[in-house]
């Protein structure tokens, strides 16, 4: 275990100070993490791991703690570079220079026991970044919970994010409230059960780089730049072997042939799993390979024992995606951003690569080669 004095903070009731470790070798973080009621994927040490494999970033990672060494807040940091050129004083916070918690990440703010502890690590973030000009905190959180906590940081509203509150003990198949929905689920399901699509998780890196052709096509259909191969290979490496990922494929058996047609990764960890990637082909989306994979995962999370299924953040404008997440029971979760300094630039939340992206779908991205687009987005990434 290794930590590095950063600062001491004197309150009212005890002695904190705040110190930079290494989740890997200090057991107190990952301890902390499963500990907590509210502790995440996202701050995991294997999730961390994957993160820095992705691009050899190092991230910076504070820990609150006391006089006797326990840990009251942690706050994971990595820097990034931002692209190297201009697309506009407005997207400055999404793609410029940031110390951000975390990038490429939906949400990793400060896990806290103590609210002095939270203000001590974000403190300790403001002044890493007022020793580095140009650079912007930014912090990603669930609510509003650093409202007024340090001077100077200002939340700003992102994306709706969408959360499946799972029953407490079920028997048999969960059970949607809307019955229209539970209709067309049904009928989905149904259709594509009838027509040979059965779900089952993968369980070697073969079929892992299959299914990773398939995410490409989806990206670049929608014109979002892909991660790196590199990238879920670490995820398989380090969650996978801990229970922590899961790679649900959907494949169609028919009397001459057998093939992946869909395929989605979920998370699990606490009291939450998440669905954090998919992809699958154009052509076999009529056959509902997409229904088949939520239903099976919600199912299993269901029987496991979890208590929430978040289905992840939708960008503006994107009613479908937002639809096919709420049917199942889902409700919007607003996500927000905190930044230092503040940010005007982003109001509303409502900024996105719109225009930039609409552009390049239409007339470049879906008509590259797959292997051009996750070279693109491979070099696209590393500055964010």
């Amino acid at each position: 275990m290794h930590t590095e004095l950063l600062t001491t903070v004197k309150t009212s009731s005890q002695d904190l100070r705040v110190v930079e470790t290494n989740p890997q070798t200090d057991p107190r973080w990952e301890s902390f993490v499963v500990e907590h009621p509210n502790g995440s994927i996202y701050h995991h040490p294997a999730w961390l791991g994957a993160l820095e494999r992705e691009y050899g970033q190092k991230g910076v990672y504070f820990v609150c703690e006391d006089a006797t060494g326990q840990v009251l807040a942690i706050l994971p940091m990595v820097y990034t570079r931002g692209l190297p050129f201009n697309l506009g004083r407005r997207l400055r916070p999404l793609i410029g220079r940031r110390f951000s918690s975390l990038p490429r990440t939906p949400v990793a703010g400060p896990l806290s026991r103590d609210s002095q502890a939270t203000v001590a690590v974000l403190q300790e973030a403001v002044q890493q970044v007022s020793r580095n000009p140009g650079v912007q905190l930014q912090i990603k959180t669930q609510g509003r919970e650093l409202d007024g906590l340090v001077d100077g940081i200002v939340c700003t509203p992102w994306r709706l994010s969408y959360l499946l509150h799972l029953p407490v003990s079920s028997e048999g198949p969960f059970r949607i409230s809307n019955r229209d929905s539970r209709a067309s689920v049904k009928r989905a399901i149904n259709k594509a059960t009838r027509l040979g699509v059965y779900t089952r998780p993968a369980e070697t890196e073969a079929e892992l780089s299959a299914w990773y052709g398939l995410y490409l096509e989806t990206m670049q259909y929608h014109a979002v730049p892909p991660r790196p191969y590199r990238f879920f290979v670490a995820l398989w490496e380090l969650l996978k072997p801990r229970g922590m990922m899961q790679l649900l494929l959907a494949e169609r058996q028919t009397v001459r042939s057998q093939r992946i047609i869909a395929g989605s990764i979920f998370l699990r960890f606490g009291r939450t799993v998440s669905y954090a990637f998919g992809g699958s082909r154009r052509g076999d989306l009529s056959l509902r390979p997409n229904d088949v994979i939520q239903w099976q995962a919600i199912n299993e999370a269901c029987r496991s024992g979890f208590r929430f299924f978040d289905f992840g953040e939708v960008p503006e404008g994107h009613d479908d995606l937002a639809r096919f997440k709420s049917k199942w029971g889902s409700e919007p979760l607003r996500l927000y951003r905190y930044y230092y300094p503040a940010c005007t630039d982003l109001e509303n939340g409502s900024v996105e690569f719109g225009g930039y992206l609409e552009l390049l779908k239409k007339t470049v991205w879906r008509r590259l080669p797959l292997t051009a687009t996750a070279w693109l987005g491979d070099r696209l990434y590393k500055y964010l």
